[in-house]
């Protein structure tokens, strides 16, 4: 009985599995291989200084924000779609991240260091955010229609704030604005906020997961359940542009995660919030992981934006779940 009541979970030990071995061949694999025999030298304390610099100064850090901001995209990706009640929603669909793309170009235009874009683009996100739930709730009460419909707006105008700011822009500062605009982990900094915000959400949400499972059937079949659905539905938007907001700061725009994981996970494992969304936390860490690792090796010694990888895998794979979902 008590196997039986587990079995349903065995899935995220396997995603659980699966995100430790992309988190390894991260770390393992670049410019200089590290050996398996090195690698575990290393973990253990002992190993070259070499080595021991790429492991914990470079390629550990890289490799955990890339998982963290896999995994913030994928949970905010399904939050999305449960409060839009629309399967193709995904994070950046309210216009986030195109208020963080603001703030961290114009911190780019500014000259200022790393920490100051961080902090401009999560203002910047955060902006969005208020801006588009104010315009959506206006003097009433607003649904899932015209807070999408206001976020693609706010987005299109963001679109129009950063394609100014590329224009106008200086030269020598167009690589690295690109760059962070196609998503590119290069300057990701610490990856213990993204992290724990991770963590964090995902206990916060499992408890709601019966509410979440009522509320994706309908808001007058999850009020009838007695789901308290506004509440549950604002808790939903914040945590979903919390999400999106320190994923973008973290990496820049990348996109396709927080839509194709979602999908591909509710095709294999059903619509049990209670199991997708730590699903989507672990595949869409291990996913991006896996992307980054690519595109640091594709075409070395120079590096790809891992939006372009995660663009070129997500394309077809999303077109393929659109078929066999006929």
């Amino acid at each position: 009985m008590a196997i039986s009541a587990w079995r349903p979970f065995l899935p995220l030990v396997w995603l659980a599995l699966l995100g430790v071995l992309a988190l390894m061949l991260a770390v393992a694999i670049g410019s200089v291989t590290i050996a398996p025999g090195e690698f575990w030298a290393v973990i253990l304390g002992e190993g070259s200084e070499l080595h021991r610099t790429l492991i914990f100064e470079l390629r550990a850090p890289r490799a955990l924000a890339g998982f963290a901001t896999g995994g913030l995209l994928a949970v905010a990706g399904a939050l999305m779609q449960i409060l839009l009640r629309n399967p193709l929603a995904d994070p950046y669909v309210l216009g986030v991240s195109g208020g963080a793309s603001v703030g961290a170009l114009a911190a780019m235009l500014a000259g200022t260091g790393t920490a100051v874009l961080s902090g401009s683009a999560f203002a910047g996100a955060l902006l969005s955010t208020f801006l588009v739930f104010g315009l959506a709730h206006g003097t009433g009460s607003w649904t899932p229609a015209r807070l999408l419909l206001t976020g693609i707006v706010v987005a299109s105008g963001w679109g129009a704030v950063i394609t100014l700011m590329l224009a106008i822009g200086p030269t020598d500062k167009l690589p690295g604005m690109l760059y962070w605009l196609m998503g590119d982990l290069t300057y990701a900094q610490t990856p213990w906020p993204a992290l724990i915000t991770l963590a964090l959400v995902c206990l916060l949400v499992i408890p709601l997961g019966r509410s979440l499972n009522v509320l994706a059937r309908g808001p007058l079949q999850a009020a009838a359940l007695g789901v308290a659905v506004r509440p549950l539905e604002w808790t939903i938007y914040v945590l979903a542009s919390l999400l999106t907001a320190l994923a973008v700061t973290t990496a820049g725009s990348i996109g396709f995660v927080g839509l194709v994981v979602p999908h591909m996970l509710r095709l294999v494992l059903g619509n049990d919030q209670r199991l997708i969304l730590p699903a989507c936390a672990l595949a869409g860490g291990a996913l991006l992981t896996l992307a980054d690792t690519l595109a640091r090796i594709v075409i070395a010694p120079e590096q790809l934006p891992v939006g372009v990888i995660t663009a070129l895998l997500g394309v077809p794979t999303f077109l393929v779940l659109l078929y066999r979902s006929r």
